[in-house]
């Protein structure tokens, strides 16, 4: 992960790389290994990735790497620790909890383009603590980044702030000291494993978190990140702690609830629901964790 000074700098395509090239280049295989390879590539005429699978020097999950470098689809090694475990889309693509956070996504850029705002921004909000709203938070962000598209994840919850802990940052600088005018666009940070992902963390926790975020200055500076970013993503403070999420809706525009089985109550939902329309945010739907 690396802080980048100026955020509107575009990486550069990458060079299209062998599959081979990269299993060398990432240590899954040596240079000369991939000699060996060859010479059983050729000689069978199968594919790079499934000679060395049979010679029996990489695994099917090496290869999936490698294609995944190779069409700019950018993912963690499982035991990298780059980021926590919870952020289960960067090191886990292609399972079952990747493929919901992509109906997900579908689902989002679906309500987005029938919009008549044009604003992709989205706060996610709940009732409860222990929700998910985090969780979901990141992944989704995550999501959104292995399409190609910039995105910012927010870390809006100024009361017990998680993003930070999960991409492993400095809470020092955040949006905290943003809003307070103390910081500008350096609090935000590049995960640069994960290439078009950025974070602003919570910062430092201050004495009046609804306070802060009710000030016109929220608003100002997400219109002014939804310029910079294709996708703005917002995690937000449970309702029953404060109203923090109902101003950080009003200023994203955009709403999704995250409910929990068995522990979101229906009625405090319904309440919460009546609040954040009442705010003027849309709803764009509701996520239920499991």
């Amino acid at each position: 992960m690396d802080a980048t000074p100026n955020i509107m700098d575009m990486r550069p395509a990458a060079e299209e790389q062998s599959i081979g090239a990269i299993l060398v280049e990432t240590g899954r295989l040596t240079a000369e290994d991939t000699q060996v390879v060859l010479r059983e590539q050729k000689a069978k005429g199968v594919p790079f990735g499934v000679a060395a699978i049979e010679l029996g020097l990489i695994s099917q999950a090496d290869v999936d790497f490698a294609l995944a470098r190779q069409f700019d689809y950018p993912y963690l090694p499982a035991r990298s620790g780059i980021v926590a475990r919870e952020v289960v889309a960067a090191y886990a693509p292609f399972g079952p909890v990747a493929e919901s956070l992509r109906q997900l996504r579908s689902q989002v850029s679906l309500r987005w383009a029938n919009s008549r705002y044009g604003a992709r921004a989205l706060a996610l909000t709940g009732v409860n603590r222990g929700e998910g709203r985090s969780f979901v938070a990141a992944n989704l962000a995550v999501v959104f980044a292995q399409m190609g598209l910039r995105t910012l994840l927010v870390d809006a919850d100024l009361r017990h702030p998680t993003q930070h802990t999960l991409f492993h940052l400095d809470n020092r600088f955040g949006l905290s000291n943003m809003l307070a005018g103390r910081v500008g666009s350096e609090a935000i940070v590049r995960i640069g494993a994960l290439r078009n992902l950025f974070v602003l963390p919570a910062g430092p926790t201050p004495p009046n978190p609804q306070e802060l975020l009710a000030r016109p200055l929220l608003a100002k500076r997400l219109r002014a990140l939804e310029d910079l970013f294709d996708v703005v993503i917002q995690d937000t403070s449970a309702a029953r702690v404060g109203a923090d999420a109902q101003v950080v809706a009003a200023a994203s525009g955009n709403t999704m609830l995250v409910v929990r089985k068995n522990m979101t109550p229906l009625k405090e939902l319904r309440e919460f629901q009546v609040s954040l329309e009442a705010s003027g945010s849309r709803i764009l739907g509701a996520v239920v964790n499991e």
